[in-house]
Order: C-alpha cells, then sequence, then structure tokens
C-alpha cells in the first residue's frame, strides 16, 4: 500500500495555525504551503489577539485554547494534526517526507526541539536526555495523531497570555504524562527546525533545481523553519529561496506572480505622491530634476512634496518649478528659512499620503539618487508590495541602499547573498531589514499599520534606521525605538534589482564655491560627469570613424557636451581676472610670454587636477590611437581658456606651441556667438574655419604645424587649450 493511500497519508494530514491577522508572513506561509499542497486551516482568523507578545512576558496561550476547541469538533480519529506557527515559518518540503520522518520515529505526537530553553530555565535538569541532538521542547511545531493532542490539551484550562511553552513544556517533563501521549521530541531537526540558538547550523543548500535548509550538525534536511524568538530577520532571509523562490537554475520564480499590471488598467494611473528630499549640498541637482521630467508616468496623476535644507540648491528647485511646475497635479515646496528638519520632512510627507484618500503610493527619493531607468515607478507599483526599493549602488563600490542583515545591535551586517545580488549575480526581489534612498509605499499601509506620525523620530538612530526598525516591528503606537531585534515580524521591506535602476551619488568632497561645481565632480562622481559634460558622440569616434582629418596630422573629434562648454565659460567669466595679452605674465615659469592671448590659466579657479584627469580619461586614448607607438601621461604645465573678441584681441600671430601636441577645443558657435576666427597651418596653407562647439583639434605643437589663430571679426570666440608634454 503506498503511503498516500494508508490512513497516515498525505490526505490525512492537517495543517492547524492560529492567525487572527493576515500579515505579510502569513502569506508568505500560504504561498509555501500552496507549493506543497498541504492542506491548511487557519484558527482564531479576525479574533482580538490576546496573547501576549513574547516580549514583555511568555504567552501564546490562545492558541492553546483556539487548538483545543478546533480538536473537539474533530470526528475522524485517524486524522494526523500539524499544529505551527504561521507569521515567521515556511515549508521546505511536502507532506511525503513529513509524514515518513513522522512515522519514523514510533511516537505519537512528536514536538520540534530547541538547544536554548525557554521560558523557565529552572526546569531544565527535569528535561529527559536525547541520545543526540537538542534536550528542550519548542512548542512552535509538532505533529501528531489526532487522539493523543487532543489527550495532550485536554487539560488546559490557562489564560490567553498564558504561556504556551511552559504549558507544553510541563506536559512533556512528566514522565507520566510523556509516556500516556507517547510524546518525543524532533532532536536532530529532521523535521522542525527552530532557528533560535541555531543561526550557525543552518545554511541553504542548492541541488538541482531545489532549495533546502540543511542543519549542518545533525547532517539533516529539515521540512519546516520556523524563525522562533528574535530570528526573523534570518527567515526573512531564508524565505528568499525555500521553497525553490530562487534557484540557480531558474533564478526568481515567484517574481512575476501577483502583479498589478497598469497595463490593464481601464481607469486612470493610481495617484503618487513623491517625496523629494534635499539635506545636504550635493552635485548634479539640475540634472536630477531633468530625470524626474524624463520619468514614464502621467504628471497628472503625481504631487510633489520637496523639502530641500540647502540655500546652495534655492536656485535648482526654484528653476525647476518655475517651468515645469504646473505639470504636476499638486507641489508643495518645504524651503530652508522654514526650519524643518529631516526627520519632521518625511514625517510629513507619509502624513500627506496618509490624509489624502486618493493618495496610492508614496514615492521617497532623495535628491543624490540617480535613477536612470525612466519607468522605475511603473515597475514598483507594478510589483504589487508593501514597500519596495529599487536597488541603487555607488559605482566601484559595494555600497546600495539596502542591507542584506543586521548586526545583533541593530546595525549594518553583510548577508552571505549580497555581494551577488549587488553585482547581479543573483536577481530577483528580496526580503530585507533595511532600504533607503529610494522606496515606494502603499498608502494603504500608511493608513492602516504605520499609523505612527513619528516614524522617523529616535535620539539613537538615524531617520533612515528609525523609520526600518519601526516597520520591521510595526510600531503603531509611539515608543522609543532601540537599535535590537523585536520578536514581532512586522511588514516585509523589499527590493528588486530585476533592473538596472541607477545609481547613488557621492556627496563627499563637494564644494559649493563655483558657479558650476559639478564640473569638479570628474573624481567623485566621474560616470554622472561623463554623462553630462562628454559629448554624446564621445563612445563612438573608433567605431563608428567620427575622427576627421581637416589638415595633415590635424585629427578633429567630439569631446565636450554643449553644457561642459557653456559651464566652462561661465566658470571663467565667473572667476573674470583675465590676463590683459600680455607678453609680462607672472603665473609662469620665466614671467615671459612670446605669444600672448587673454586667457584665465585652469589653476586660477583650482580645476588643474581635474583637467589633466579629463585630460588622461579622454584625450590620451585618442592620441595613442592615432599617433601609434606614442604614449602620453598628459604632463600639461600649460592649461588655459583664451577669449578673442574684435575689440580685445581679435587674432593670435603665426607661433610654434611649447608642447609635443596640442588640444584646442571650441566652447561656443561661430555664427551664433561669433562670427570670423579658426585656425590656420601655414605650412599646409589648410584652414579650420568653421570650429564645432565641443571638438576638439588635435595637432603637433612644434616644428612642423607653425599656425595662427583667425580674426574674430563679431562677437566673442573661446577655446580651450592645453600644451601636453612640453
Amino acid at each position: 500500500m503506498t503511503l498516500e493511500n494508508r490512513r497516515d497519508g498525505p490526505h490525512n494530514l492537517l495543517v492547524l495555525t492560529v492567525a487572527t491577522k493576515e500579515t505579510d508572513g502569513f502569506r508568505r506561509f500560504l504561498k509555501s504551503a500552496k507549493h506543497f499542497n498541504y492542506t491548511i486551516k487557519v484558527l482564531g482568523q479576525g479574533q482580538k489577539w490576546k496573547g501576549g507578545d513574547y516580549v514583555t512576558a511568555p504567552g501564546g496561550g490562545q492558541k492553546v485554547r483556539l487548538l483545543k476547541t478546533a480538536l473537539e469538533e474533530m470526528k475522524k480519529q485517524d486524522k494526523i494534526i500539524l499544529f505551527i506557527e504561521s507569521y515567521d515559518v515556511v515549508f521546505a518540503s511536502g507532506p511525503k517526507e513529513l509524514l515518513k520522518k513522522f512515522q519514523q520515529t514510533r511516537h505519537k505526537v512528536v514536538f520540534s526541539s530547541e538547544s536554548l530553553i525557554w521560558p523557565d530555565r529552572h526546569m531544565e535538569d527535569k528535561h529527559p536526555h536525547v541520545r543526540e541532538g537538542n534536550r528542550f521542547l519548542g512548542s512552535g511545531g509538532f505533529i501528531g495523531y489526532l487522539p493523543n493532542i487532543r489527550e495532550m490539551v485536554a487539560d488546559w484550562k490557562g489564560k490567553d497570555n498564558d504561556s504556551d511553552q511552559l504549558f507544553f513544556t510541563k506536559i512533556y517533563i512528566d514522565p507520566v504524562k510523556r509516556k500516556s501521549i507517547n510524546i518525543t521530541l524532533d532532536s536532530t531537526c529532521r523535521m522542525f527546525q527552530n532557528l533560535h540558538g541555531a543561526l550557525d547550523e543552518v545554511v541553504l543548500k542548492f541541488e538541482n533545481g531545489r532549495v533546502r535548509a540543511r542543519n549542518l550538525l545533525f547532517d539533516t534536511l529539515p521540512v519546516i523553519i520556523h524563525g522562533n524568538g528574535p530570528t526573523k530577520l534570518q527567515i526573512n532571509y531564508l524565505g528568499n529561496y525555500i521553497p525553490n523562490t530562487w534557484t540557480f537554475e531558474n533564478g526568481c520564480t515567484v517574481c512575476h506572480q501577483d502583479l498589478r499590471p497598469l497595463t490593464a488598467l481601464k481607469s486612470e494611473y493610481p495617484m503618487v505622491l513623491i517625496g523629494i528630499f534635499i539635506q545636504q549640498p550635493t552635485p548634479f541637482v539640475t540634472v536630477f530634476f531633468e530625470r524626474l521630467l524624463k520619468l514614464q508616468y502621467p504628471k497628472n496623476r503625481l504631487k510633489l512634496l520637496i523639502f530641500n535644507q540647502e540655500v546652495h540648491h534655492e536656485r535648482h528647485v526654484s528653476s525647476f518649478l518655475h517651468d515645469h511646475g504646473n505639470l504636476y497635479q499638486n507641489v508643495k515646496f518645504i524651503r530652508p528659512e522654514e526650519g524643518m528638519d529631516g526627520p519632521a520632512s518625511r514625517n510629513l510627507g507619509f502624513d500627506m499620503c496618509r490624509k489624502d484618500k486618493d493618495c496610492e503610493y508614496f514615492f521617497s527619493i532623495d535628491i543624490e539618487v540617480v535613477l536612470k531607468e525612466e519607468n522605475t515607478l511603473k515597475i514598483l507599483i507594478e510589483q504589487n508590495l508593501p514597500i519596495v526599493a529599487p536597488m541603487i549602488t555607488r559605482v566601484g563600490r559595494l555600497w546600495s541602499n539596502f542591507w542584506g542583515a543586521l548586526s545583533s545591535d541593530g546595525y549594518y551586517a553583510r548577508s552571505e547573498d549580497y555581494v551577488d545580488i549587488v553585482q547581479g549575480r543573483r536577481v530577483g526581489v528580496w526580503n530585507v531589514p533595511y532600504v533607503s534612498s529610494v522606496y515606494l509605499v502603499k498608502g494603504s499601509l500608511l493608513r492602516s499599520e504605520l499609523t505612527d506620525s513619528e516614524l522617523f523620530n529616535s535620539h539613537i538612530l538615524d531617520p533612515d534606521m528609525a523609520y526600518c526598525h519601526s516597520v520591521r516591528n510595526k510600531v503603531s503606537e509611539r515608543k522609543e525605538v532601540l537599535p535590537c531585534l523585536s520578536f514581532d515580524l512586522g511588514i516585509f521591506m523589499y527590493v528588486t534589482n530585476m533592473h538596472t535602476f541607477g545609481r547613488i551619488l557621492s556627496t563627499e568632497n563637494y564644494q559649493t564655491d563655483h558657479l558650476h561645481n559639478d564640473l569638479w565632480q570628474i573624481f567623485e562622481n566621474p560616470e554622472e560627469w561623463q554623462e553630462r559634460y562628454i559629448h554624446e558622440n564621445y563612445t563612438h569616434i573608433m567605431k563608428d570613424k567620427l575622427i576627421e582629418t581637416p589638415c595633415p596630422d590635424v585629427y578633429w573629434f567630439p569631446v565636450f557636451s554643449d553644457v561642459a562648454c557653456d559651464h566652462l565659460v561661465e566658470e571663467m567669466e565667473h572667476f573674470g581676472q583675465w590676463s590683459g595679452g600680455r607678453n609680462k605674465d607672472s603665473r609662469i615659469q620665466g614671467g615671459y610670454e612670446n605669444v600672448p592671448t587673454v586667457d584665465i590659466h585652469m589653476n586660477q579657479i583650482n580645476f588643474e587636477k581635474n583637467w589633466h584627469k579629463f585630460l588622461l580619461e579622454y584625450i590620451a586614448p585618442i592620441t595613442e590611437k592615432m599617433y601609434p607607438g606614442y604614449y602620453t601621461k598628459c604632463d600639461t604645465p600649460l592649461n588655459f581658456v583664451v577669449r578673442y573678441k574684435h575689440d580685445e584681441q581679435p587674432l593670435l600671430v603665426p607661433h610654434h606651441d611649447a608642447s609635443t601636441f596640442t588640444i584646442n577645443i571650441a566652447l561656443n558657435s561661430k555664427g551664433i556667438d561669433y562670427q570670423g576666427g579658426g585656425c590656420r597651418f601655414l605650412r599646409y596653407d589648410c584652414s579650420i574655419k568653421a570650429p564645432r562647439k565641443g571638438w576638439a583639434l588635435m595637432h603637433p605643437g612644434r616644428l612642423t604645424h607653425y599656425h595662427e589663430g583667425l580674426p574674430t571679426t563679431a562677437g566673442v570666440r573661446y577655446i580651450a587649450v592645453s600644451f601636453v608634454d612640453p
């Protein structure tokens, strides 16, 4: 007879659990049960929980009362009952394996086991010794035949907030009752794995498209994993993989389940309140708002809250709102002079959404976030999760906007899978204990569970940590936040790396002393600097053969964006200390210039190191391609911006440059900004009379390329010049 047809087969197994409220953990439990076709009966649904909080005192008596009542109503005596927790439990295998292991114990009731005794340590000596494994009973999971379990709970007369653990422990340590009911422990975790006291023993086992938890101490594969006590984050971590949620063979198997597809909407898109937070001087704020405009979401379904704590960024925000504020349904702008701090502004954002019945989502984003994916908001909404963050990283580092684990005192710890997730070797949607910088929160969650108006406040933690602690522990009434782990399960937070969403800027060393401070970001934020200041066609130069040769050994190619040209010119004019074009020049070695120009040197505006970095990154590779066998470190004693005006210095007489090669970048446009101008190489009688804005001329400096600057007849012409390798 097969196991399926026997009286103790899977069809005769009933899983009982108590869940007075549907939580994220409960939904996870049901999904894992459905995956293995367990039959579930939920007790206590819709009832008020009176069983205590397990923190201030042991509790859980309400579960025993509900179990006792349910068993009294059952008629089929050969039923096998599995009674387990649900908020912090996942199934790792199916009923057949569970029942087989149960039958092998040759007992009528089998409890989960623990290595730690709780709640009464004075009972330690009364526990029977076991041949191998854990001695102590865990009440969070047990399996047995209906008559035996009914006998076990028959004497329950306790209060709802009495300890279920203590009740079952007293039965187990009583030799007469233990024998009468025929109770034993799953001491080597073949069926039940309690994580408390065993974290170092449990690892993930990936094999043949399946994921299990393996107990290294006993070399067993438990069927049921329970995150009891202060191990809620560990069960969340394991639940990212078990049961087969993510495998090496198939990746994420559940990431496309339970979605909210926006394309199927027959009505308007959900209303979203976007909270933008500016709390420190940050580079590329203008670019942030440009990207905000490109966000693929109907702007009439967006409301904005912009909190700005930095006077320096007042003009950037005001300019954006002046030009585009009327595109959005509503805008609230909090200025520096209003004196609001960071936590208060974030609490306000949540409260605005909480009180607005039309607000379906709150999208929080810090100003230093670079969102490259224009569909980010749609993607997050479609995930249909309570709180979800798009993963963003810092270039060249393992920093990201989520933590995979927490230390024992509630601060950052690296999970085993953190690096693989950050580097994209594991792709999916991950349950994590901490998200920051950018995330989406359901408005319904703010109105139901996260009703505290001071979620971001703490005397101990920074605002993001305080908020995540509150979410993990679902603080509904204000209490002082401590950086420790609670026994509560809380609300799940997720991070997704299913797309490449963007990155986060470094704000270190960001100075606000200049007109266009972003020009100085080539070291701290090189990718953003390149996107802002390097010509869009630069990366295609070699592939698309964009380098032109207007004169012998003179190469012409795009390098600067229009913005780079404008910012450099404006920066020089803002500095304003033009040389005057005289031969006597104290700025150079020797103090005398043979062929003077009206110019400002890069080192006068503290831009020398940045310019040298630019030459190494963007000019040297072209030089080495076009002049084979020549390698340069871009030694440049002279880097400067020249200004030509018809009524100041309109031209430059024929001359050689004090360089191995020279770079000459046009910073504005002929026909728009000036007339005339250009460069003529006398030896070849060859002229470039229409320099293109942002394009560089590269030519030898000495001997062969004697040249002159042609007259500027109207307007003002600007060029950036470097004498490389003198």
